[in-house]
């Protein structure tokens, strides 16, 4: 019995030899539906990428009995070196979504709070977990494992039709280029066989991830590139907090460590500006080593020299969207934050739980404007739990690198002398970035006590010009910091969501009924068929 299981289990799990993958342990490609003649004309709903975000939403769309097509351009296990921490917040959304079992055997560990370290000193932070259930916790884990998991639950889905294919382009009624002004109706993909096919739905989900080449068509895009990544796997090395991720707050910028597995710990280390060290190793063992912590700094040089060193830009990504009927922009295509407080994974389960109850609702998709309006409230709803993670990883970024700026280092060491306090000192801001309280006004007064605590230090024992002086700097550069961003988030959409505009749909008001519910002329757009016989199908319906 036990060599059955054990024979069983190598049979589902591979072991990968390549040099270029840092998990040895690949989990089975998703097999790709490829049985074209089965499609419906007219899909209930198509989902663009098959992520976080892209996997829970079609999971949740498909048990809910609508017919769903999911296009991801590779299903095989990715291999990132980001969205490996989940926030308790996080694995609250998974659980709503009735996905939770994802992060079980894939070896993940659970983290219960954050470990933030300063010039040798040491803050322990715990997530504050009263009143949840035992299991209820951050998770950390291989990337790829965990985005495995949740498309292996998704295909599980019968209504879900998986299938490899690299979507090109939104397409409108006729199965021709979607262009502004029209109903979304579907998109061109090109499949693994090298065939561009035309697929057709009520409603299409874009959730392609950070590469997303649809983006500017759902919305106005400003992109920033602040810094790199630069990850390795340490083996062998006990953390000086089990259970804990640590932050290092070093010079230039921050180093994170958490647990991936039972044997293995994450190292990232953030490299400011738009270009790497042109001798990176060097830069590693010269500028950072020195400043990680002396119980792990020997693993980490024997990482360096013999483990892979893999390096990724950091984006931050905020949209104006546009709201157009039958489609909607959702996860890294839409929107992306620092990664330095792992809160990614948390925004993009949130809105896909989000998402799912305004489209519950509904009987069906069929009545484009209509679905339009249900979710109108869509960008608006969200901005408490995203404005409030967006904000705190942005600002704590720009807070923790060093800049050698005085004010700015006053703000810096506030910051850790402030968390170092407990209480609600602590506790309040672990909330925030737990995910388990995203209230964008508790974020500010903790932003600007931190900014009066550091200027109270400077008045001891009594006021001076000189601090004075400094306290002001203090202030403005708090300013400088949380103001720009809270300002692209948008200020009505985050403190008064209620009186923030919605994006309208009234672009299609003048469009033809037919449109506007999306019915396809007789023999056109059929899913399956190659895209060219679709047009010209399309174009002897016309005529």
């Amino acid at each position: 019995f036990i060599f059955i299981v054990v024979g069983s289990y190598l049979s589902n799990v591979q072991m990968s030899g390549t040099p270029d993958r840092e998990d040895n342990v690949v989990l089975p490609p998703i097999p790709s539906n490829e049985a074209y003649e089965d499609d419906p004309p007219l899909w209930d709903l198509i989902v663009v990428g098959c992520g976080i975000a892209g996997s829970a939403l079609a999971y949740a769309q498909a048990k809910a009995g609508r017919r769903v097509l999911v296009l991801e351009r590779d299903l095989h296990q990715p291999d990132r070196i980001v969205g490996e921490l989940l926030q308790p917040g996080g694995y609250l959304m998974l659980k709503k979504l009735g996905m939770e079992d994802c992060v079980m055997d894939i070896d993940s560990q659970k983290v219960y709070g954050y470990a933030l370290i300063k010039n040798g000193q040491c803050v322990k932070l715990r997530y504050p977990m009263e009143g949840y259930s035992d299991d209820v916790a951050g998770r950390s884990f291989h990337h790829g494992r965990f985005v495995q998991k949740l498309r292996n639950l998704a295909a599980t889905q019968p209504s879900l039709t998986m299938r490899q294919g690299l979507a090109k382009r939104i397409i409108n009624a006729q199965g021709e280029e979607w262009q502004e002004g029209q109903v979304v109706s579907g998109v061109m993909y090109k499949t693994s066989d090298g065939v561009e096919r035309v697929a057709r739905a009520h409603l299409t989900i874009v959730c392609d991830g950070m590469y997303s080449n649809l983006r500017k068509k759902l919305s106005e895009p400003e992109m920033q590139y602040p810094s790199y990544f630069v990850g390795v796997i340490i083996k062998g090395a006990n953390l000086p907090h089990p259970n804990h991720g640590h932050v290092v707050l070093a010079k230039p910028s921050p180093i994170l460590f958490y647990p991936i597995s039972s044997t293995e710990v994450r190292c990232l280390v953030d490299v400011p500006g738009s270009k790497l060290p042109p001798n990176l190793k060097e830069y590693l063992r010269t500028v950072v080593a020195p400043e990680v912590p002396e119980q792990l700094r020997d693993a980490f040089l024997n990482a360096i020299d013999t483990g892979l060193i893999r390096t990724m830009q950091n984006k931050q990504l905020s949209a104006k969207p546009l709201h157009q009927p039958g489609a909607l922009l959702l996860g890294d295509a839409f929107n992306m934050r620092h990664p330095l407080t792992g809160g990614g994974m948390t925004v993009a389960l949130s809105d896909c739980k989000l998402l799912t109850d305004m489209l519950q609702p509904l009987p069906s998709f069929e009545n484009a404007l209509a679905t339009s309006s249900a979710t109108a409230d869509f960008y608006t709803q969200r901005k408490p739990m995203s404005a409030t993670i967006n904000t705190l990883a942005n600002a704590l970024y720009k807070v923790f690198c060093y800049t050698g700026d005085r004010a700015h280092e006053e703000m810096r060491a506030a910051c850790f002398d402030y968390l170092a306090l407990g209480g609600i000192h602590s506790t309040g801001p672990v909330s925030l970035l737990s995910g388990l309280n995203p209230r964008p006004s508790v974020l500010v007064m903790h932003f600007f006590m931190v900014a009066l605590y550091g200027v109270g230090r400077l008045l001891k024992p009594r006021p001076t010009l000189k601090g004075l002086w400094l306290g002001l700097l203090v202030l403005v550069s708090a300013s400088r910091i949380i103001f720009p961003i809270i300002w692209s988030e948008g200020i009505r959409a985050v403190f008064l969501p209620w009186l923030a505009p919605k994006p309208s749909p009234a672009v299609a008001a003048s469009l033809p009924q037919s449109m506007q519910h999306k019915s396809p002329a007789k023999g056109a757009c059929q899913g399956g068929k190659p895209a060219v016989n679709v047009a010209a199908e399309s174009s002897s319906a016309r005529s």
